[in-house]
This record gives C-alpha cells, sequence and structure tokens, in this order.
C-alpha cells in the first residue's frame, strides 16, 4: 500500500507500515506513541484503521444505566460514588423502582453497582428476569467482573454458574468495568480489596466460553504509568485472540472528584485522552469496536474522538451516576437526536445499533452498503465516493437495511435482491463464481451424496449461500437435509456438532487454512453449480434506488467503474491488509481476485434466472410435502 502521511515525527513510519500489514504493535511501539507529540499522524493512522473496519459508521444505542445501590462492601480509593451501610447519602432500589426507570423505547439497560452486603442472590437474578418479562425489547447488560467474583464468593456458586443462571435469566452481555488498569502494583495501592488482572480475565473468558460477549475497559490517568497502559493493552490483545469474545475496548479517563488521589492536572488533557484512544485503536487490532465514551470526554471531545479511531458514542446513558459522582462535567443524559446531530457533524453515518452491534436504523442519506469481506476490495479501495458514505456488514445485515430502504446503492445479496426489485435497480457489476469462488465452502463429516438425514449448520451470515446449499443438495443430489442456523466462526474452540456446515465470504478463507480433523470433505458451492450447470454463480449484485435521479445513476455507475478499474489494475496491492488478517500471502490475495468476476453479462443474467426458476421448484415442492 502507498498511503502515506506527513510524520514530524519519524519513528511513527515504522509503526504505520506495521498497522497497513496488520502487524502486532509492540509494547515499545506503544510507548514511542505516548511519547510522540506527532499527534495528528496518530489520529489519522487510527482513522484509516478504524474505517477498514467499520467504514463511516460511528454506534450508539439508546439505552439506560441503572446503579440498584451504592452500597458497597469494598473501599477502593478511587471510587466517589460507593458507601457504607448506614451512610446518609446510602440508596438502594427495589425491582420494581427499577422497572419504573425503564421504558418501551429503551434497546439496552446497562446494570452495575455497589456491592450490597445483605442482598440475596434472588434480587440479582429476578431483576434480570422481571426486566425481560416486561421489556422483552431490552437487552441486558449486566454485573461487572467484579461482581459476578462478588457473587461467587458470597453465594458460594462456582463463576461458571453464576453466568449461567444469569444467562438463563436474560443476561446477555457483561460490561467491562473492573479491569481498571492491569497493574498489580496499582491493585495494591488504589483498590487492594479489589479483583486483579488474572481474575478479571478469567471471568471474561469464562462468559465468552459460556457465550455471553463482553466489553473491556481501562481506567487511565491516575497514577499509572504509560507502560502500564500499553501493557494494558496487550494484555486485552491476547485475551481477544483466545476467545474473540470482547464487542469492544472503552478508555475510561479518570474523574478524580473528592477520592484525595493526588495527579498531575485535575482532569486528563484533551491531548492525553485522543492520544490513548488514537493508541488503543492501533495496539488492539483484533477488536472491532473502540468507543468515545462522552459521559467522561465531554461532548465536544467525544466528537474529535470520532477522527483519533473511536467508532461508537455508547448511547443515552440516562441515569449514571457513578461518573458524575466522581465529578464527571457531562450532561447526565444525551438525547437520541443530539447524538444524531454529533455524529452527523463529525462527517459519519449515526448507526442505531442493538446490544451486538447489529444495525438498527441508518440515520443518514447517500450511503453505499458494502459487504465486509475481502471479496468487495476491487470496488472499495479506489472508491472516490465524494458526498456518499460507506456503510459495511455482512450481507445478511445489509440486506435487512436494504428492505427498510436504508441504503441508497451498494452490493446486496442476489436473495434480497429478489424482494426487492421494485425499489433497487442492478447495475453493471456483482461479486460472481467462476466455477470455484473460494468463499463459500461446505465442510463435511460425509461425501456430499451421504448427508441424507443428515444436519447441515449453515452461517447465519449468508442469505444467497444457503439457498444455493439447498437447491444443489435436493436437486442435484436429490436427498432431504436439516439445516440450523448458526454463528459459526473460525476463531472458535469447538467446531457445531453437526455433520456439515457451510460457512462463507472472510471466514471460509480462514477456514481454508485450518486443518479440520473431522470435517474430511470440502466443497466449493461456486463449483458444485458449475458442475452442474455450465453457468457461473451470482451471489451478490450492485444495485441502485430506482427512484435516485438519472443523472446521479450514471455518475454513479462511472465512480464504480473507475474504482474497480483501478482495483484490478492494482493486484499486488489489493486487499492486503485484509488479506493478510486472514492470514493470506500476497499471492493467495491476488489468486483470490483472479478466481472471481465483478461485472454483470449475459452469462450471469442467465445464472441469475436459472437460480430463480430453481428456487420456484423448491418452493413449489416445499408446499406439497
Amino acid at each position: 500500500m502507498n498511503l502515506y502521511f506527513s510524520f514530524r515525527d519519524k519513528n511513527l513510519i515504522t509503526i504505520w507500515e506495521k498497522v497497513q500489514n496488520n502487524i502486532e504493535l509492540s509494547l515499545e511501539d506503544g510507548l514511542t506513541m505516548f511519547h510522540s507529540n506527532d499527534l495528528i499522524p496518530l489520529g489519522k493512522m487510527a482513522h484509516w484503521l478504524q474505517t477498514e473496519k467499520s467504514g463511516d459508521a460511528v454506534y450508539f444505542i439508546v439505552n439506560q444505566k441503572i446503579e440498584p445501590t451504592n452500597i458497597c462492601v469494598l473501599s477502593c480509593k478511587f471510587c466517589d460514588f460507593a458507601v457504607k451501610k448506614g451512610s446518609e447519602e446510602a440508596y438502594k432500589h427495589s425491582i420494581e423502582e427499577i422497572l419504573q426507570k425503564l421504558s418501551p423505547e429503551l434497546l439496552e439497560v446497562h446494570i452495575t453497582g455497589g456491592l450490597h452486603p445483605d442482598w440475596p442472590w434472588n434480587y440479582y437474578v429476578d431483576l434480570i428476569r422481571e426486566i425481560k418479562k416486561n421489556y422483552p425489547q431490552i437487552d441486558v447488560k449486566a454485573w461487572t467482573a467484579v461482581e459476578i467474583d462478588f457473587f461467587h464468593k458470597k453465594f458460594k456458586k462456582s463463576i461458571e454458574d453464576v453466568l449461567l443462571e444469569l444467562k438463563e435469566a436474560g443476561l446477555r452481555t457483561l460490561p467491562g468495568g473492573g479491569a481498571e488498569v492491569f497493574s498489580e502494583r496499582v491493585r495494591r495501592l488504589l483498590f487492594n480489596q479489589k479483583i486483579g488482572e488474572k481474575r478479571w480475565l478469567e471471568i471474561h473468558k469464562t462468559a465468552h466460553q459460556l457465550g455471553i460477549r463482553s466489553n473491556a475497559t481501562l481506567l487511565y490517568g491516575h497514577i499509572e504509568t504509560l507502560e502500564e497502559r500499553v501493557n494494558h493493552f496487550i494484555k486485552l490483545r491476547e485475551a481477544q485472540k483466545q476467545t474473540n469474545g470482547f464487542l469492544s475496548f472503552i478508555p475510561l479517563a479518570f474523574q478524580p472528584g473528592n477520592t484525595g488521589i493526588k495527579v498531575r492536572d485535575h482532569f486528563t488533557s484533551a491531548i492525553d485522552d485522543l492520544k490513548t484512544i488514537a493508541i488503543s485503536r492501533l495496539m488492539l487490532n483484533n477488536f472491532d469496536h473502540i468507543k468515545a465514551y462522552w459521559i467522561m470526554l465531554t461532548e465536544q471531545l467525544a466528537s474529535v474522538a470520532l477522527s483519533f479511531g473511536a467508532d461508537d458514542m455508547d448511547g443515552t446513558v440516562g441515569g449514571e451516576r457513578i461518573a458524575h459522582d466522581a465529578g464527571a462535567i457531562t450532561p447526565m443524559t444525551l438525547a437520541k437526536d443530539k447524538l444524531i446531530k454529533i455524529i452527523s457533524d463529525a462527517g459519519k453515518i449515526p448507526v442505531e445499533r442493538d446490544i451486538n452491534y447489529n444495525p438498527v436504523k441508518l440515520h443518514s442519506d447517500k450511503i453505499i452498503g458494502k459487504v465486509s469481506y475481502l471479496n468487495t476490495a476491487p470496488f472499495f479501495e479506489h472508491l472516490e465516493k465524494g458526498d456518499y458514505k460507506i456503510f459495511s456488514s455482512p450481507p445478511r445485515q445489509l440486506g435487512k437495511l436494504f428492505k427498510k430502504d436504508n441504503l441508497t446503492a451498494g452490493i446486496i445479496s442476489l436473495m434480497d435482491f429478489f424482494e426487492k426489485e421494485e425499489s433497487y435497480e442492478m447495475l453493471d457489476y456483482g461479486i460472481v463464481g467462476n466455477q470455484k469462488v473460494k468463499s463459500v465452502l461446505l465442510f463435511s463429516k460425509y461425501p456430499i451424496e451421504r448427508l441424507s438425514q443428515k444436519t447441515i449448520a449453515v452461517t447465519n451470515e449468508t442469505s444467497t449461500s444457503s439457498q444455493l446449499l439447498r437447491v444443489i443438495i435436493e436437486h442435484r443430489y436429490n436427498i432431504d437435509a436439516t439445516y440450523i442456523n448458526e454463528n459459526i466462526s473460525a476463531h472458535a474452540d469447538d467446531l457445531p456438532n453437526y455433520d456439515a456446515f457451510l460457512t462463507i465470504g472472510d471466514d471460509a478463507l480462514r477456514f481454508r487454512k485450518l486443518h479440520l480433523k473431522d470435517f474430511i470433505h470440502q466443497y466449493d458451492l461456486a463449483e458444485l453449480w458449475y458442475e452442474w450447470k455450465k453457468l457461473p454463480f451470482v451471489f451478490a449484485i450492485w444495485v441502485i434506488k430506482k427512484s435516485f435521479p438519472q443523472d446521479e445513476k450514471q455518475r454513479f455507475n462511472e465512480m464504480l467503474k473507475m474504482a474497480y478499474e483501478n482495483g484490478m489494475s492494482n493486484l499486488n496491492e489489493l486487499g492486503q491488509y485484509r488479506g493478510k488478517r486472514l492470514g493470506l500471502n500476497s499471492d493467495e490475495i491476488k489468486d483470490y481476485f483472479l478466481k472471481l468476476n465483478y461485472k454483470i453479462g449475459e452469462k450471469e443474467k442467465e445464472a441469475i434466472n436459472t437460480f430463480r426458476k430453481l428456487l420456484k421448484l423448491e418452493l413449489e415442492h416445499k408446499s406439497l410435502r
């Protein structure tokens, strides 16, 4: 890649080369960045990496913070929120009182608070259960690792049992609080009654293994050293390699309040805050999201952080008290419309999300939908997007947004296009498998001819490939099989316990690199289709809204044509960052693009019509069963 910034600090140049080639940054790299005064290039590097991961999207959620009590058995020096039982400032909320704080428009409730000495275990379980019963649309993010450890000790339950009972009640994710900074020195000085690094990581890894995802935090700006900050990043990065269970990372600027902890300044500086966000983005290359937590940063600085590597602003966060009791100067609640304006003014797409970062609604115009796989690089690496913005997502999520008319143009799965033909017209480009595609793969314990009465797991990212599999299995091989939608990931420790599984996109490319002991048969669906029909297979196509002005459509098509031609004329550089993240070398990346076809001609249109007829036949067969 030939991206280059103007560096005053020449020590940053080698770091930038590492970032572009997906090489992990070291402790020394992290310290070099913290000691550098070349702030703008730091921000540009982090912004480039964030854009590679999430396009122009900035996420937020309509949420409420609940702190059931401020009574706590611990006495942490940095905490200005907790009090002892009997204090005049003490409070505790019943489940009924907490339910009264919630409302139907919320998508998330975030619950943390003091460690109450007397509450029974049923209070915590029943609280989650009653929230889900009364507000089924609300996802529950609750109890930090500190609280989970407290439950384990107080109620004599294993960590796994604590998490399983909470999950059964409706817990979806764990917040990242309680990590503070992974330093035994700091723990002994500031929170010696509290869990440290080992226990915090153990609890989060256990949660991930049980299917409970979580966030991670860093509390910075107190007595920690810069080296301790960077080590914190490295330890989180290593944990993410093991579980891939962290949703986001949140740097939390320390609020001194009345804690008596002596810091150089009353608050962290804007420079320190922006540096910490940018460096966390660059160090944590395997985290998808970095949060600019406006509660602690202020709205204005959080807005700037969106150009320094952050792609999430948390949410409306009504009811937050912990940071404000420590002296945070932001408003207690930031309205949804104001969040949307802050994100829009930063030139980004305000993306309303759910707890797992699935998009609910895009609050912007002129958005191009990008499938977040390596195979779209020929269009997007050289796209001069003008006043358009890019939203990147797996095909299933993009399809849902196309169905809501949230997208102006973009790459859409063929199945999703069939449902939206009245609103979108097909352009001259797409993603086509010519005999082999390498990234739509069926892995099986048995030869495909012997999959009758067997169970096939299908990745939940696909719309079209799952239907192609059904058509091939049922019409080419005359086999009846059972299909189960599954969250299939090459990052997972255990493969789905099924007879076969279908994976697509980048994960399929990862799986090709693995030596799967039981799944000894591998089938490329584009190849199976070609052998059968002697036609290419069209997995996705470029579309644009029919209602768009004709001259605008023509300009868009020219923009697309130029991007594609520039991409394919630079094959030696194309897709290098994302490809190397998938474990592919330069030759493998180039070969992958050459196996695909990106133009929709007569043969491709014939293939689309053939597939459409087979789908109709399948529906007729189903109606007769």
